[in-house]
């Protein structure tokens, strides 16, 4: 199919596509919607941004023109692909073909659901809490669908939205044409359309893990405490729109935050936003009124804005397949882009699952040769330490023998001969020889000759007190040799009771007891 006039589909849905301008079919949009319209089963996987929600989309409102009483029912894993569905769904509905929507997603008011289904809506997108809320409350009726979509089915298994989507497709009835789409085909995928999905066609354009050739991937080394900085020279340096994914949302607020004050125009979009608020910063950001939009993996399926033109993943993401879908955000409907992955020491082992999964044949480099080279370094390091000491000792004898004598004086530390004070005539080296001899003779500081604190001639030690040197020899503080006996003087003691003074009374309370 080369041209979507060669549809077999209501003049009505063909005068809306040529208005919306959309002439040539994308592959899985060419490979989907014949089958579709036949009444077939479809599990399709493609690229993400390969034009997946036109290929449901078309077959589905054709079958509600045909058929006035079927409804339809679009399940999407989050609200801001759920909207994006909703909108791209509207832009095909005309005038003239006048089917009613209801958009069932969580953060938007009750009431106002409410009153869409009340008025017979015929086509439902939502998500999946938000579905089981109006199920539980009976204001929704899933009798009369006839058509059913699980769009990004992946997303909304790793989510864990597998027991809600159970429980809804028990209220649909098993007359319906079910197609499920989603970006990458795991197991638990398989499981599920091989339970629900009655003889499947599989369509499948292009591999999954690889993306789209036009955008152009590039890393940059980069240390923790430096990523903040070579971010804001990234925006420096770049023009155009940035999409910057972030592990947390609160790593993406701290981030806007600190943007904003240093004169960025950026906002941010995860999870705990309200949907209010997650719209207007879309649409923000859409319009062109914000060039930099930090976001969480929250943001990394389905978001359709033409405008990004260069993804960073400022944070790689928790799953190998999400790379993916993240860097799908930029090189939309054939245009070009630009992902730049930022990649700490840290990040080695999640970056080879990624490396693996959108090349086949990358070859990590072995977790040995890293070590083997650092083991050898460590071998040379004791060798390396004695030399080293070996040639300072060398440079410390031979090479500075004057250094002892720096200040015009001897040093106190390690002298041989008389006390270490007094004698100025004979010059000392380095080092502690006498060290060893402390036990045998009770020196001060390992001297050998007189000690310096037993000569009551001469004063020992240094002082800036003039009173000092007024004081006789024997008042000084090598006078006395005797060891003074230190004892505690307090309180006298008491051989006995009869010695103690009488006014060490005790008072005796001998009150009987009542």
């Amino acid at each position: 199919m080369e041209n979507f006039k060669l549809l077999k589909i209501e003049d009505s849905l063909k005068n809306s596509l040529e208005k919306m301008k959309f002439t040539k079919p994308t592959p899985i949009q060419a490979m989907a919607i014949p089958v579709a319209l036949e009444g077939k089963d479809i599990l399709g996987t493609a690229q993400t941004g390969t034009g997946k929600t036109l290929a449901f989309s078309i077959p589905l409102i054709n079958k509600l023109i045909l058929d006035k009483n079927a409804f339809a029912l679009v399940m999407c894993p989050t609200r801001e692909l759920a909207t994006q569905v909703m909108a791209a769904i509207k832009s095909i509905i005309s005038d003239k073909i006048n089917i009613k929507t209801a958009l069932l997603i969580g953060g938007e008011a009750m009431q106002k659901q409410l009153r869409q289904l009340s008025n017979r809506s015929r086509i439902i997108v939502g998500t999946p809490g938000r579905i089981n809320d109006h199920l539980k409350r009976k204001s929704l009726n899933l009798s009369a669908t006839k058509y059913l979509v699980l769009d990004e089915t992946d997303r909304m298994l790793d989510m864990g939205f597998t027991p809600q989507i159970e429980l809804i497709l028990k209220f649909v009835p098993k007359d319906h044409q079910t197609l499920l789409f989603s970006a990458t085909l795991p197991q638990n995928i398989v499981r599920i359309s091989e339970r629900y999905l009655n003889k499947p066609e599989r369509i499948s354009t292009g591999s999954t893990s690889v993306p789209i050739a036009k955008i152009k991937q590039e890393t940059l080394q980069v240390f923790k405490e430096n990523k903040y900085d070579q971010l804001v020279d990234q925006f420096i340096a770049r023009k155009g729109s940035i999409l910057v994914f972030v592990k947390t949302k609160r790593g993406a607020d701290k981030m806007v935050k600190r943007l904003k004050e240093e004169g960025h125009s950026a906002d941010a979009i995860h999870g705990d936003l309200r949907q209010s608020k997650r719209d207007r910063v879309i649409n923000s950001f859409r319009k062109g009124l914000k060039r930099i939009l930090i976001a969480t993996d929250v943001a990394a399926r389905g978001l359709d804005i033409p405008l990004i033109q260069h993804v960073i993943n400022f944070d790689l993401p928790q799953v190998p397949e999400d790379y993916v879908h993240r860097i799908g955000r930029t090189a939309r409907a054939g245009t070009e882009g630009s992902a730049l992955t930022f990649l700490t020491p840290d990040d080695r082992s999640m970056w080879n699952e990624i490396s693996k999964l959108i090349d086949p044949n990358f070859k990590p480099s072995p977790r040995g040769a890293r070590g083997d080279s650092r083991g050898k370094k460590r071998g040379k390091a004791p060798y390396n330490k004695k030399r080293k000491f070996r040639d300072e000792k060398k440079f410390f004898s031979k090479g500075r023998p004057d250094r002892s004598s720096r200040d015009g004086e001897k040093k106190s530390f390690g002298y041989k001969g008389k006390s270490s004070f007094g004698d100025k005539s004979k010059p000392s080296g380095y080092g502690r020889p006498d060290r060893s001899s402390r036990d045998g003779e009770k020196k001060s500081f390992g001297y050998k000759g007189k000690s310096s604190f037993g000569d009551k001639s001469k004063p020992s030690g240094f002082t800036n007190n003039p009173k000092y040197f007024g004081k006789k020899p024997s008042e000084s503080l090598g006078s006395s040799t005797k060891k003074k006996d230190f004892t505690f003087k307090g309180k006298k003691k008491f051989k006995s009771r009869s010695d103690r003074p009488k006014s060490f009374t005790f008072k005796k309370h001998s009150q009987k007891r009542t």
